[in-house]
């Protein structure tokens, strides 16, 4: 029980890091959350409070509600599908919000494809 109470403070602490230095980067935030089945990503405007662009591996283009949905290729997928929309509403610079989450696996598989589909951060 006491691993389990370190390993949520651990978390909650790498959160509140990343959390505080989007906030000093003053762009528009592309948040990432992740659970063993899904992906999901969106870019969020803080200022006006709404989301811009999203995506996730749940979606039926991006291959839909499987159970492998959670692995490093549809990271990938959704990256791209990501990066895409963006340039479409005509977003090129963001601050990647990893959340609580290391940078690592499929988050860093979903960064690397959304910097290929032209996204900077």
């Amino acid at each position: 029980m006491k691993l389990y109470k370190q390993i949520a403070k651990q978390r909650l602490r790498r959160g509140r890091h990343v959390r505080n230095r989007i906030r000093a980067a003053g762009r528009l935030r592309l948040s990432v959350f992740r659970s063993n089945r899904q992906i999901y990503a969106q870019i969020i405007d803080d200022s006006a409070g709404k989301t811009v662009v999203s995506a996730s591996s749940i979606e039926k283009e991006l291959g839909g509600p499987k159970k492998d949905n959670g692995n490093k290729d549809a990271a990938q997928r959704v990256g791209k599908a990501l990066a895409e929309r963006a340039g479409a509403a005509g977003i090129k610079e963001v601050a990647f919000d990893r959340g609580i989450y290391k940078y690592h696996g499929r988050i860093a598989a979903l960064a690397d494809a959304a910097r290929e589909g032209g996204l900077d951060f």
